[in-house]
């Protein structure tokens, strides 16, 4: 297939992923008790959080726009693990969601916040949930081509806002089962912040090297999930059933361009739920026991999932391990990359 669906590289590496933890705890026993009455006008169950979506918990911030410090914190803790001063960062990427204005960018405060050089490129990349992959993909292209030598990707999320506004309007009379099972996704989301250092392998050759992977898009299904703080409106099974379609067509493209990934050491896939989980490792036919899963406890923080369960799951990793990172965001869109230990 032409175009830029597959990139390879050849000289970059993964110094350093962290996470900024939000510190509000936020359990899906709480939703049903705020929304016991509708759920009794609909006859719906208490527990279909837990149940169906497999999530229990989600996190918080403090204040809502706790995110853009929490992206700096992320931020300046990944540099300090991959032993990167501010100064050499070269390019910042904010791939987050969430953001509090139009404009500027939500990376011009992280970038002052954490003090990077006046000679560090920034912007935001947003991609829906996959914008941190493809922040990735991007700084690790500009590392190939010698453009810089360190990046510093970052993505903080608040959920507080679509959540409340949300729970507002699923309490107000008249509501339909239908208009409820519509926003029931939302209620998944949770909040939190991730940062990744990327830099030149062969300075590193402590790093986990970054090799590349495969993107596609099936734009035709733009209009299945839309969301802003206002609420997030999902078809959800629309969204399963040609999301996993587009998994499965870039599966096959990977392997018709010499990609194995059947029997990888770890799998890293955006979190959403029980369900979505069970449907990507039937598409793929992938060992179910080697995907990490923190949905359970931080529900779906948009961008941030996938690198804050890289971060959390990089403690049992080993040298040589093979990992893949994968999910698909709304638009629909695509993307997979594959990273050596």
């Amino acid at each position: 297939m032409r175009g830029n669906a597959t990139t390879r590289h050849s000289n970059v590496a993964l110094l350093g992923i962290t996470e900024a933890v939000a510190p509000v705890e936020v359990s899906s026993k709480s939703f049903d008790d705020r929304l016991a009455d509708t759920l009794k006008t609909l006859r719906l169950p208490k527990g279909l959080l837990q149940r169906v979506a497999g999530v229990t918990t989600r996190r918080n911030w403090e204040h809502p726009s706790d995110y853009i410090e929490g992206a700096a914190d992320a931020g300046r803790r990944a540099l300090e693990e991959a032993g990167v001063r501010p100064d050499q960062i070269g390019l910042l990427i904010n791939a987050s969601v969430s953001r509090e204005m139009l404009e500027p960018s939500v990376a011009v405060a992280v970038h002052d916040s954490i003090g990077l050089s006046p000679a560090a490129m920034n912007f935001d990349i947003t991609n829906a949930c996959l914008g941190f992959v493809n922040g990735m993909t991007v700084a690790a292209s500009m590392i190939d081509a010698g453009q810089i030598d360190y990046a510093l990707i970052i993505a903080g999320e608040d959920m507080s806002r679509v959540q409340e506004s949300t729970v507002e309007r699923l309490r107000r009379d008249g509501i339909t089962r239908d208009e409820y099972l519509n926003e029931f996704a939302t209620l998944t989301l949770g909040s939190g912040a991730a940062a990744a250092v990327l830099g030149r392998a062969d300075r590193h050759p402590e790093g986990h090297l970054i090799k590349g992977g495969v993107t596609r898009a099936a734009t035709w299904n733009h209009g299945l999930c839309i969301g802003d703080y206002d609420g997030m409106f999902t078809d959800t099974q629309g969204l399963l059933d040609n999301g996993m379609q587009l998994i499965s067509e870039a599966w096959a493209e990977a392997h018709d361009n010499g990609w194995e990934w059947t029997t990888m050491d770890h799998y890293i896939p955006h979190q959403i739920s029980h369900v979505h989980v069970n449907a990507l490792t039937e598409a793929t036919k992938i060992d179910a026991d080697r995907v990490a899963k923190t949905y359970p406890e931080l529900g779906n923080v948009g961008p941030a999932s996938l690198p804050i369960t890289l971060a959390r799951k990089s403690g049992e990793m080993k040298q040589g391990d093979r990992i893949l990172c994968l999910g698909v965001g709304s638009g629909l869109n695509t993307a997979m990359l594959e990273i050596t230990w």
